[in-house]
């Protein structure tokens, strides 16, 4: 194995050799080089099974999870190279800062409760219920953060651009058909294109590529709010309906 180790400003690939058993996962063999020969090494991980997103790195150049990373995938003289997410600052070995991804996560307007229905009052169809659950299969392991070139690749988009997995959430709450937004005057596809950067988004579908639950983020969330953000935008019958709901509402 080669594992990045160093702290931000400085690091280097050094080289390890471990056994591996049959069934194990990549996170197996990082903390057989903890026990072993790193007491030192830095690594985030919590659930070992999918579930919390906290192990993300990247392995031989490909965004992955560690512990849902199986040692089969690879030939037994294949040279392992396990690096940070290089989308984010190194903290230290393979720890890096996320907290763009949470400070963009306050950027999107939060789901607004629609008027005289309290808690326990909402109701839904089982097909909206189902649409917008496959976008709640979200583990924020940001490996779709990671990946996406716009940010990757273009430091100075980070600023105006939220990603792919907020995008997602903001496309969730644009067809959440119990969220009022639109009540309180925020249009949430205008509001994607507008703040959080859609357009900066050429739909390779590399975010879909990398998820571990196999949420299809490209075609069932980042496309359609695409769609919508065009249709409000130049349509000129959604341009006039929106006009007399809004002059409607001031009323």
């Amino acid at each position: 194995m080669r594992i990045w180790r160093g702290d931000g400003p400085s690091g280097r690939l050094t080289d390890y050799t471990v056994d591996a058993h049959e069934g194990e996962v990549v996170l197996d063999l990082i903390h057989r080089v903890q026990a072993t020969l790193a007491p030192d090494l830095a690594v985030r991980w919590n659930c070992k099974a999918g579930k919390c997103g906290s192990c993300s790195a990247e392995i031989n150049g490909r965004p992955r999870l560690l512990c849902m990373t199986r040692m089969s995938l690879f030939a037994p003289d294949e040279v392992l190279t396990v690096t940070p997410m290089r989308t984010f600052p190194v903290i230290r070995d393979l720890v890096t800062d996320v907290g763009f991804n949470y400070a963009k996560a306050r950027e999107i307007p939060a789901f607004v409760p629609p008027r005289g229905l309290g808690p326990g009052e909402y109701r839904m169809s089982q097909e909206d219920v189902a649409r917008s659950q496959e976008f709640r299969k979200c583990i924020e392991c940001f490996l779709c953060q990671d990946v996406c070139h716009v940010v990757r690749d273009h430091e100075e988009n980070k600023e105006s651009f939220a990603g792919p997995r907020f995008l997602m959430r903001a496309a969730e709450l644009d067809t959440h058909p119990l969220d009022a937004a639109g009540e309180r005057g925020l249009d949430r596809a205008r509001d994607a294109q507008k703040e959080h950067g859609l357009g900066f988004c050429n739909i390779t579908k590399c975010c879909t590529e990398v998820c571990p639950e196999s949420i299809r983020i490209t075609d069932n969330a980042l496309i359609p709010l695409k769609e919508r953000a065009v249709d409000r935008a130049y349509d000129p019958l959604v341009w006039l309906g929106s006009r007399i709901r809004r002059r409607r509402r001031d009323d």
